[in-house]
């Protein structure tokens, strides 16, 4: 029988813009123990994995909870050594970084974890980022995706560049690797120029799992010639349906199987022992939403300032045309349609970063998730709990069990590697 896939989303405090600032967050303050206690939660609850987001710039404001985080293959690394089967996921940009990098530190992270690493590629959207590399703006949206699809080549030619039995370390003949099972990249592109192998033997996976995040047109051609895995934004199940069937539709065209590319839409389920219990846990995190963040971080998804704007009104006219960010179109949209205020627009759209929110028993969400799942909406979800860890334990206790009851999630883990849990096949070589 076919089951849902389920990611949890880390942020140190949660999801909610809120989330900070309620007495229970942050227990064990900005540190190891409190990533450590989350991802062991999420591991009792049989997650598939769990994924770290990351950003190069830090926002000068003080009222908003995700300026700070650590990087994210330090702390996956730590965390492996902590868990022992919950898939490991990271973000890292091509705008900012050099290939053999990226591809050095997942294969790295893969051999630490036994086989539980992932790469989630984005090309960045922060213009402050471009600041921190020597550039004075970052490269144009088609730029930036021409880019990437050329630096994800060489990874996965550089993972490739040995064969898995090439490192033998056979001390009696004194051969530590044979040579003839290793293969130069020497690739030579309009962006890179990169030699290769690598400094390490091949990934325990063959390679990590790639995932893309973005649901641009550009953003869904890279998903659909290489992600594994697609992290995306989706509010009603209509919406849902279309994005999961274009986007099986491109993985096909590019000669891929369709079952290999999992659609995992973001929701941020609040969770109770009744609905009103839901409701006032919502009512709570929402009484802590600061007027300035709520503007600033609105002002930061849509690239505007609006510390001038009246919030009782709605939002001022933007030309659609030159947000490139699906979650922006998908805030203004939602907004416009639904003929929101400024304050509503964060309110109610903001506060999750766009996604969708589930307020309601465990039953509700279930039946929820279970809807989207079996009407072509989703192959799983990205959960990304409100407030951390009270949210994560409240859906681990009460939605994870309910879905078992009903045969849409797993018991138990069946094997140890990343693509055991997502049920994805281990990438062949190349042809000689």
């Amino acid at each position: 029988m076919r089951q849902m896939k389920l990611g949890l989303f880390l942020a140190p405090a949660g999801h909610h813009m809120a989330a900070w600032r309620h007495p229970d967050a942050y227990p064990d303050g900005f540190s190891l123990k409190t990533y450590k206690r989350f991802a062991q939660i999420a591991e009792r609850g049989l997650f598939d994995m769990l994924f770290v987001a990351d950003v190069f710039s830090l926002t000068p404001k003080g009222k908003r909870s995700d300026n700070f985080r650590f990087e994210p293959l330090t702390l996956l690394s730590a965390l492996a050594m902590v868990t022992e089967r919950i898939g490991l996921v990271a973000t890292a940009t091509t705008s900012f970084n050099e290939p053999y990098h990226v591809a050095r530190k997942f294969a790295s992270l893969d051999h630490i974890s036994g086989g539980r690493a992932g790469w989630n590629i984005v090309t960045s959207s922060s213009p402050r980022e471009a600041l921190n590399f020597g550039y004075e703006a970052h490269f144009d949206h088609a730029e930036r995706y021409r880019r990437a699809d050329e630096f994800t080549q060489v990874v996965r030619g550089l993972w490739d560049c040995l064969d898995d039995d090439a490192v033998m370390i056979d001390k009696e003949s004194g051969l530590f690797f044979n040579s003839e099972k290793l293969r130069l990249l020497n690739h030579d592109g309009a962006y890179f120029k990169v030699a290769g192998p690598l400094s390490l033997p091949r990934c325990p996976q063959g390679n990590p799992v790639l995932v893309q995040a973005g649901s641009s047109e550009d953003g869904k051609s890279l998903a659909a010639k290489y992600a594994e895995v697609i992290f995306t934004i989706q509010r009603d199940l209509a919406a849902a349906q279309i994005f999961y069937d274009d986007i099986k539709t491109r993985v096909a065209s590019f000669g891929r199987d369709p079952d290999h590319a999992l659609v995992l839409p973001g929701v941020m389920p609040i969770v109770g022992q009744t609905r009103q219990q839901a409701q006032d846990r919502y009512e709570t995190l929402q009484s802590l939403i600061h007027r300035e963040a709520g503007l600033a971080t609105l002002g930061r998804h849509l690239g505007m300032d609006l510390s001038d704007i009246d919030i009782e009104g709605p939002l001022p006219e933007i030309d659609l045309a030159k947000l490139t960010q699906s979650r922006a179109i998908g805030i203004v949209e939602t907004s416009r349609r639904e003929k929101m205020s400024v304050r509503e627009t964060w309110e109610k759209l903001v506060v999750s970063k766009g996604h969708r929110q589930l307020i309601g028993t465990a039953v509700e969400i279930a039946d929820s998730f279970q809807e989207w799942f079996e009407c072509g909406g989703a192959d799983g979800f990205n959960i990304m709990p409100p407030m951390l860890p009270n949210g994560l334990e409240d859906f681990v206790d009460l939605v994870v069990p309910e879905l078992q009851r009903r045969g849409l999630f797993r018991k138990a883990y069946a094997g140890t590697m990343l693509r055991d849990h997502l049920g994805l096949p281990r990438p062949g070589l190349p042809a000689p």
